[in-house]
């Protein structure tokens, strides 16, 4: 897995936060939203989860309420936050269901797929 250039920035402009560390999240587990060429999904949306996403996303097959210990992934559960795919999450806002953001902590690269006036409907922050 190639490691992400640093720094990255965040929608607003400014030095990406932190997105969790408890669950560990992001496409490299180092509690950002960092991306890559690697990062297919585009991991770059930081969310606090909802059951109604949650329920969504497993209805698309991404189940991410199970926990898998092989993995080390604990599963996830309303309230936690997680770096989401930002099609993922669009298309969660189209079924009407996309959770809250921290924009703070959402990667820039999420604007590749999503307007920032978007993003700052669903602010979290």
């Amino acid at each position: 897995m190639t490691e992400p250039a640093l720094p990255q920035f965040n929608v607003l402009g400014t030095r990406l936060e932190i997105c969790c560390q408890s669950p560990m999240t992001g496409f490299y587990r180092d509690g950002f939203c960092h991306t890559s060429r690697s990062d297919w999904g585009r991991h770059t949306v930081c969310a606090v989860m909802t059951d109604a996403f949650l329920q969504f996303s497993l209805s698309k097959g991404n189940d991410l309420i199970t926990p898998n210990p092989a993995m080390g992934f604990p599963g996830l559960k309303a309230g936690d936050r997680w770096c989401l795919c930002a099609a993922r999450w669009a298309e969660a806002h189209q079924a009407g269901v996309a959770p809250p953001v921290y924009l703070n902590a959402t990667n820039q690269m999420a604007l590749e797929v999503i307007a920032l006036s978007t993003l700052q409907q669903k602010s979290a922050d």
